[in-house]
C-alpha cells in the first residue's frame, strides 16, 4: 500500500484552510482505499527514516522550515530516487533561502494580485488531476503568481484563463500564468497546485478529485 506524509507547517501565514486540507486528505485515503497517510506539523519528524517509510511526501507549509541540511538533503533524494512530491498552494511560499526547493517545485510565489472568481484553462485534459474537470473551471481562489517559473521547465495542466482577470494588476511580463503542473524530478514525479485557499472548496467534489489525481498520480498509480 503507498503511504503518504503530509506536512503542514506555518512558519509564514497561517492558511485557514488547512484543517480542511487535512481533513480532506485523510478521507481520500479512506474513501479510495489506494493510499494511506499520515499528517503532522510537526517538521522535526521529517527524517531519513520517516521518508524510507513513504512513497509521497505532501507539503502545505509556508515560510522557511526549520529544516537540517540532513533533512533537505533527504528530501531531495527521496524524490529523485523515485518517489513523490505534491505541493499545495502555499508550498509555493516556502524554503526562499533554499533554491534547490523551489528548482524542484518549480518556482517560487511572487504575490496574488487576484482574489476573485476566475476562469481556469484545462490544458491537459488527460491527466489524473485534470481529466474530469472538462475544457475550463470557473471558482473564487487567491490566485498565486510565480517567480522562477518556466512553462518550458515544466507540464502545465491548469493555467489563468487571463480574460477573467485585469491583467494590469499581474506582475508577470509574459502574462503566463501557470497554476498546476507536474514533472520528473530525477525519477519521481513532482505535481503543484496552486488552488486551495478557500476554505470550502476542499469539500466539492471536483476539487477532491483534483487533490487525489494530483496524490496518484505522484504515487505512480496513474499516469
Amino acid at each position: 500500500m503507498v503511504h503518504a506524509l503530509m506536512l503542514r507547517h506555518s512558519a509564514g501565514f497561517e492558511h485557514s484552510y488547512l484543517p480542511n486540507a487535512e481533513v480532506t486528505i485523510k478521507e481520500l485515503a479512506r474513501d479510495s482505499g489506494q493510499f494511506t497517510v499520515t499528517t503532522t506539523h510537526r517538521c522535526e519528524t521529517l527524517t531519513p527514516e520517516a521518508l524510507a517509510m513513504t512513497d509521497v511526501l505532501i507539503f502545505a507549509t509556508t515560510g522557511e522550515l526549520p529544516f537540517s541540511a540532513e533533512q533537505k538533503a533527504a528530501l531531495l533524494a527521496f524524490v529523485r530516487a523515485g518517489k513523490g512530491f505534491v505541493g499545495i498552494h502555499n508550498a509555493a511560499d516556502t524554503l526562499y533561502a533554499w533554491p534547490e526547493y523551489g528548482e524542484m517545485v518549480g518556482g517560487y510565489f511572487n504575490g496574488h494580485p487576484w482574489t476573485q472568481h476566475v476562469c481556469v484553462t484545462v490544458e491537459d485534459s488527460t491527466h489524473p488531476a485534470t481529466r474530469h474537470l472538462g475544457k475550463a473551471v470557473r471558482l473564487f481562489e487567491e490566485v498565486y503568481t510565480f517567480r522562477n517559473w518556466d512553462r518550458q521547465r515544466t507540464h502545465v495542466l491548469l493555467s489563468l484563463d487571463n480574460r477573467s482577470v485585469d491583467l494590469a494588476k499581474g506582475n508577470r511580463t509574459d502574462h503566463d500564468y501557470g497554476i498546476c503542473w507536474c514533472h520528473a524530478y530525477g525519477q519521481g514525479r513532482v505535481i503543484y497546485t496552486g488552488l486551495g485557499h478557500p476554505d470550502d472548496l476542499w469539500y466539492l467534489p471536483w476539487f477532491r478529485q483534483h487533490i487525489l489525481g494530483c496524490i496518484t498520480w505522484a504515487a505512480k498509480l496513474t499516469d
